[in-house]
């Protein structure tokens, strides 16, 4: 199963998260539900860095992704993380209502 936490701050902004394991929904290669999950978070992080010049910080391994995004941004700029990140967690919760038993969201604050 794909593990997803979603860690928050004190106020409700997504500080970091966590992606781990594996969905095993299908052979690797044709997992539909890794690639999606792969997809968004990875696409997320790109677009963060590409639009706004964000630069989180990042580790990744096999079945692994961890990303903190740097605090003290300007406020204008962290809105704009939020709301893709926000996106992010739409996107990967629509994964979870169709293939629940392969992914899992969490949300810590």
């Amino acid at each position: 199963m794909i593990n997803i936490t979603i860690n928050r701050t004190e106020t409700g902004n997504i500080h970091s998260f966590v992606i781990s394991g594996h969905a095993f929904f299908a052979d690797r290669g044709k997992d539909i539900v890794c690639a999606g999950a792969s997809v968004v978070s990875v696409g997320t992080i790109n677009a963060v860095h590409a639009l706004l010049g964000v630069t989180p910080e990042i580790e990744q391994g096999d079945g692994f992704l961890r990303c903190v995004i740097p605090e003290e941004l300007p406020e204008d700029v962290n809105e704009k993380v939020q709301l893709l990140l926000e996106g992010m967690v739409i996107s990967l919760q629509s994964i979870e209502e169709e293939y629940g038993k392969h992914i899992k969201i969490t949300f810590n604050q």
